[in-house]
C-alpha cells in the first residue's frame, strides 16, 4: 500500500498526518525542537511507529513511506528573528540605498515614533557597480566586471555567506546580471547566489531588489536545514520522494526550494486553505474561511473555488513580490502571553512562550500566563488528557501565573482574569478573520469557518459569534489541518514576465511568444520532476490597470483568449474584478486598459488521499458521553456543568446540543451555548447556530 506523509513544523508543535490507502488518516503531534527542527521530525516518526498495532521500528515504518510533503518555518523564523545569512548586494551604481528608501512613502503617517525597518543588507555590504541597461533593454554603459571581481574578493574575506544581484532594468535585458553571476559562481562557488532575473524578472525595482535580497538572506539557512533533514531521513531508511511546501500552496523539490528559498516563507500555513475546501465540499460548498491556531501564531485565509493568491506582501516589514496564498498572520497562538500595557489594559501576544519553556501549565519552566493556561483554568482542557494523556498539565502552575501577572494587578479573581484572556484572544483572532474577508470585499457571514490547529476549535464558536458566522466545520484532523492540506498540494512553478502594452495596441504574436516561453519552461521543470504530459496544466493571469493607475489588478485569463486574440475577454475579466475589489470601473468613461505583467503557473497533478465516508447512523450520541465538567460558557459569563463527549466515539449522524465539549487526543472542541452540532459523512463535526438546521441538511448525505 502507498503511504504518504504530511509534516508541518510549527513554533510549538510538529504535526504529522499519515495517509495510507484504504484507511483513515493517522494523526500525531510532538513538541518542536527550535534549535534543530529535524530532530522533532525524526522523533515524531519514531513515536508514530511505536504507536502502531503491532509496534514497528522507525526504519520499518519509514521504509514503507512513498512520499513526504514537508512544511517548514525555517525561512519565516530566520526573517522574523533577523537570524538569516550575512548577505551582500551587487546593484547598479547610484541606487544601492533602495532597500532603505523603499517605495519613498511614509508607511505610518500619524506615528511620529515610527522608524524604518533595518535592511537585511547593511549599507557597507551594498555595492553599486558601473553599467546601465535602459528600460527597453539597450545597454547604455558596459558593466564594470573588474569591480564585481574586487567585490567578490572583499566579501569573501569579510565572511559573507550570500550574494544578491539586482541591476536596474534587468527584467528587460538580463545580460549584466548574468555576467556578474557568472563571476560569482566561478570565483566563489560556495556562496549562496540570488539573481533577480532568476527569482523575479519583473518591473518595479524596489520590489525586485527586496525580494532578491530576502531570498539570499534566508537561502543558506534553508539549505542547511534541508541538508540536515535529508541526512536524518536517510539515517532512518527513507528512500522515497521528499517535497517541500511553498507559499503558493503547491509543492517543489528540495533542489528547487534551495534555489528559491523565499518561496517557502509561508510554507507551513499554506496547506490550510486547500484542506478547508476539501472538508466543506462535503456540504456542497466551494468557499471557506480557514484558520489555523498553533502554539505561536494564528493564520486566516479565504478560498473561493480555490485558495486566493496575491503577488506581493511583507514579512517582518520586508517586501516580497512572489506569488503566495493570501494568508493573514497574527501573534495569537496557544502560547501567546497575557500582559498588561502601560494603561493597565489586558493584552494577549504577540509574544509567545513557544515550545520552550512553553505555557506555565506545561511544567517546563514557564512562569508567564498564556492562552493555553487560561483555557485550562476555564475547563476547556482536561489536565489528564492533554495530548492523549501523554503530557499532563499543571493546573496549579497555570492558576499561579494568571494570578501573579493578570488577576491580582487587575483586582480580579483567577477565573475572571482567565475569561478576560480568552475573550481578548478570541477578539484578536476575529480581527484577523476580518482582514481576509471584509477588507477583501467578502462578507464573512456567507462563509463556513474551519477552526484549525490544536487550540483553534476551543475558540471557533466565540469567533463565529463575534463575526455573525452561523456555520463552522471542525474536521477530525483539525489539529493537524495544514499537514493534512499538504498531502493535497500539487507541483507548482510560477513564472512572470513584464509586458507593458495597452489592450488596444497589443502585439499578439509577441504576447503569445512570451506565454509560450513560460509554458515551455514550466513543462521542462515538470518533466524533470517526472510529471507526465497528461497530468500537466497551465494557468494564465494578467496584471492589468487603467492607464495612469499605479497599482494593478491580477485577473485570470483563459489560454484560448490569447490564441483567439480576444482583447474583449481580457477587458471584461479586468473590469469585473476591479468592480468587485473597489466598487467601480472606468469602463463607461472609456479609460484604456493596460497590461503590465504576464503570470503563468505550471501545475503537475499529484495523487490525493481519497476521502473516507461513513454511513449515517442514529442521532443519539449519549453513548459517547464520557462525563461532565465545569466549563466557562461565554454567553452566560459563568461556569456550568456540561457534557464531555469522546470525539473518537462519535459517528455520522450523531447530534450534539451546546454547550458541550468534544475531546480528541490532539484537540478539544467547545460547542458554545449558541451552537448545536452534527457529525457529517467525512466524520467532521459540523456546528451551526441554534435553529439553523437548514445549514447542515447536506452534511449527512
Amino acid at each position: 500500500m502507498t503511504i504518504k506523509l504530511g509534516i508541518d513544523v510549527g513554533g510549538t508543535f510538529t504535526d504529522f498526518v499519515v495517509a495510507e490507502d484504504g484507511t483513515p488518516p493517522r494523526i500525531h503531534k510532538t513538541l518542536s525542537t527550535p534549535h534543530d527542527p529535524s530532530e522533532a521530525v525524526v522523533a515524531g516518526l519514531a513515536q508514530i511507529a511505536a504507536a502502531m498495532d503491532p509496534p514497528r521500528s522507525v526504519r520499518d515504518f519509514v521504509a514503507g513511506v512513498d512520499t513526504i510533503v514537508h512544511g517548514t518555518t525555517v525561512t519565516t523564523n530566520a526573517t522574523l528573528t533577523s537570524t538569516g545569512a550575512r548577505t551582500a548586494l551587487l546593484t547598479t551604481e547610484g541606487v544601492r540605498d533602495a532597500l532603505e528608501m523603499r517605495r519613498g512613502i511614509r508607511e505610518a503617517q500619524y506615528d511620529n515614533r515610527y522608524t524604518n525597518v533595518v535592511p537585511l543588507v547593511p549599507r557597507a555590504r551594498r555595492l553599486g557597480i558601473a553599467g546601465r541597461i535602459d528600460r527597453d533593454g539597450r545597454e547604455i554603459a558596459p558593466l564594470d566586471l573588474a569591480a564585481v571581481r574586487a567585490a567578490v574578493q572583499r566579501w569573501r574575506d569579510d565572511g559573507v555567506q550570500a550574494v544578491a544581484v539586482c541591476f536596474m532594468n534587468a527584467f528587460a535585458n538580463p545580460a549584466h546580471e548574468q555576467a556578474a553571476a557568472a563571476i560569482v559562481r566561478a570565483e566563489w562557488p560556495e556562496a549562496y547566489l540570488s539573481v533577480s532575473t532568476e527569482v523575479l524578472p519583473a518591473i518595479r525595482f524596489y520590489d525586485r531588489v527586496s525580494t532578491t535580497a530576502l531570498n539570499a538572506y534566508v537561502g543558506p539557512k534553508l539549505g542547511h536545514y534541508l541538508d540536515r533533514l535529508v541526512e536524518r531521513l536517510a539515517g532512518v531508511g527513507f528512500g522515497g520522494l521528499l517535497l517541500i511546501m511553498q507559499s503558493n500552496g503547491g509543492v517543489i523539490t528540495p533542489a528547487a526550494a534551495r534555489a528559491k528559498a523565499a518561496l517557502t516563507l509561508l510554507s507551513g500555513p499554506s496547506g490550510g486553505p486547500g484542506a478547508g475546501l476539501h472538508y466543506v465540499a462535503a456540504l456542497g460548498r466551494d468557499r471557506v474561511i480557514t484558520t489555523d491556531m498553533g502554539g505561536t501564531s494564528f493564520e486566516a485565509s479565504v478560498a473561493v473555488g480555490m485558495p486566493l493568491v496575491k503577488n506581493d506582501g511583507e514579512i517582518a516589514r520586508h517586501r516580497i513580490a512572489l506569488p503566495m496564498l493570501d494568508i493573514h498572520t497574527i501573534g495569537a497562538g496557544g502560547g501567546s502571553i497575557g500582559w498588561l500595557d502601560d494603561g493597565g489594559l489586558l493584552r494577549m501576544g504577540p509574544q509567545s512562550a513557544g515550545a520552550d519553556p512553553g505555557p506555565a501549565c506545561y511544567g517546563r519552566g514557564g512562569t508567564l500566563p498564556t492562552t493555553t493556561d487560561a483555557n485550562l483554568v476555564l475547563g476547556y482542557l482536561d489536565p489528564g488528557y492533554f495530548a492523549g494523556g501523554t503530557m499532563p498539565l499543571d493546573v496549579a502552575a497555570a492558576r499561579r501565573a494568571i494570578e501573579t501577572h493578570i488577576a491580582r494587578p487587575m483586582g480580579l479573581s483567577i477565573e475572571q482574569a482567565a475569561a478576560g484572556m480568552y475573550r481578548v484572544a478570541c477578539n484578536n483572532m476575529a480581527q484577523g478573520v476580518r482582514e481576509v474577508t471584509i477588507k477583501r470585499g467578502f462578507d464573512p457571514r456567507e462563509f463556513p469557518l474551519i477552526p484549525g490547529g490544536g487550540a483553534g476549535p476551543i475558540h471557533g464558536c466565540t469567533i463565529c459569534s463575534e463575526l455573525g458566522i452561523p456555520l463552522q466545520v471542525v474536521p477530525r484532523e483539525a489539529s493537524v489541518l495544514c499537514a493534512f492540506g499538504m498531502l493535497m498540494g500539487e507541483l507548482r512553478h510560477d513564472f512572470v514576465r513584464t509586458f507593458v502594452t495597452r489592450l488596444d495596441a497589443i502585439d499578439w504574436d509577441a504576447l503569445a511568444a512570451r506565454v509560450a516561453e513560460m509554458a515551455g519552461e514550466g513543462d521542462r521543470l515538470l518533466a524533470d520532476e517526472r510529471v507526465p504530459p497528461a497530468r500537466r496544466r497551465h494557468a494564465l493571469r494578467l496584471d492589468c490597470r487603467y492607464l495612469k493607475q499605479y497599482h494593478e489588478v491580477s485577473v485570470e485569463v483563459p489560454m484560448h483568449a490569447i490564441d483567439q486574440r480576444d482583447a474583449g475577454a481580457i477587458a471584461r475579466a479586468f473590469h469585473d474584478e476591479h468592480k468587485r475589489l473597489y466598487g467601480y470601473t472606468l469602463e463607461v468613461e472609456g479609460s484604456p486598459v493596460e497590461i503590465i505583467n504576464l503570470r503563468l503557473q505550471a501545475v503537475g497533478a499529484v495523487d490525493r488521499p481519497e476521502p473516507r465516508r461513513e454511513r449515517r447512523g442514529d442521532a443519539d450520541a449519549s453513548r459517547a458521553v464520557k462525563g461532565r465538567r465545569s466549563v466557562y460558557v461565554p454567553e452566560r459569563d459563568a461556569f456550568a456543568e456540561i457534557p464531555v463527549y469522546d470525539g473518537h466515539a462519535l459517528r455520522c449522524g450523531h447530534r450534539i446540543a451546546g454547550p458541550a465539549l468534544i475531546e480528541q487526543r490532539t484537540t478539544a472542541i467547545f460547542v458554545s451555548d449558541g451552537f448545536d452540532g452534527v457529525v457529517d459523512a467525512l466524520g467532521s463535526f459540523v456546528l451551526h447556530a441554534k435553529g439553523r438546521e437548514d445549514l447542515v441538511a447536506s452534511a449527512l448525505d
